[in-house]
């Protein structure tokens, strides 16, 4: 058995630019909500997927930015894509799989929780993470978790997240905390680039196991005096760095694992959708939920 997991937001915001505009019932724009629902229905014609969850970040903000006021947030998003959340989320459970609405964690918190809980179920074989966000990576482990880039159709086992950042999964919350992560508001530490904190990184580990003096260093790094004393200054920086990009896995997902099962969709939840989104299209081809279901 896999259990798939998506990320919602992710979703949402990929087919709100790659979909043509489209008008509610009420003039609102829908196309994301639409997109998302269209995505679900390949997902779950997929052969091997009987076990599916997504998650939104309900609320763009967490407890992270509490910890650190630079951290990404709602501002500057488009409100056609932001007012789409609410009806996406109403659309994922219509179509019958388990929405999980991030308010005060985020939706990638609730998929490392997830993933960890049911990677350890007996019968479950691999937790598939669907989403190319690389901090999703850290996640990932042997080949039991995995990330899967639905789009590019490429899927990340452990070897490979080595491969692409040159660090281990466990890794990955050092090496944002020193390179930086544009997309959640992580600046990052002076001078330290993709090279240099994969090459100490793939060597120690974690920021901690790393000497203060560059001397001591058993790996050759250009320019090692001036990163070690970047590294120095922006020490506790780069801890609460680390902090910020380290996915909770403590998120309190009341499912089961067999709430996960697909069962089909609720025909009269995804009718009201399919009114809401004034296109009825997106019932073809929908396998219905049971009555005994």
């Amino acid at each position: 058995m896999r259990v798939h997991l998506v990320d919602g937001t992710y979703e949402l915001f990929r087919a709100y630019f790659a979909w043509p505009s489209a008008k509610g019932n009420a003039g609102q724009e829908v196309n994301a909500a639409k997109g998302l629902v269209s995505t679900l229905r390949r997902l779950v014609a997929t052969p091997g997927v009987t076990h599916v969850a997504c998650a939104f970040d309900t609320v763009i903000e967490s407890f992270r930015n509490d910890l650190f006021p630079g951290y990404k947030t709602g501002e500057g998003l488009d409100p056609n894509l932001l007012n789409q959340f609410g009806l996406a989320e109403r659309a994922c459970e219509a179509f019958g799989v388990v929405a999980w609405r991030m308010i005060e964690f985020e939706a990638d918190d609730a998929l490392a929780t997830a993933a960890e809980r049911w990677s350890r179920e007996p019968g479950v074989d691999q937790v598939v993470i669907c989403s190319p966000d690389k901090d999703l990576s850290q996640c990932v482990s042997g080949d039991r978790i995995v990330c899967w880039d639905r789009m590019r159709d490429i899927v990340y086992a452990e070897a490979d997240v080595r491969e692409k950042f040159g660090v281990s999964p466990a890794s990955i919350p050092d090496y944002l905390a020193l390179v930086g992560d544009t997309a959640d508001g992580i600046p990052g530490v002076p001078r330290w680039g993709k090279k240099a904190a994969a090459t100490l990184l793939a060597h120690y580990g974690h920021l901690e196991a790393i000497p203060h003096d560059d001397a001591r260093w058993e790996v050759t790094i250009r320019g090692s005096r001036a990163l070690a004393e970047e590294l120095a200054r922006h020490y506790e920086a780069a801890l609460l760095y680390r902090r910020l990009a380290t996915l909770r896995r403590d998120v309190p997902l009341g499912e089961s694992l067999d709430d996960l099962r697909y069962r089909g969709a609720d025909r009269d939840k995804l009718t009201a959708v399919c009114e809401e989104v004034a296109d009825f299209s997106l019932l073809e081809t929908v396998a219905w939920r049971s009555s005994s279901d």
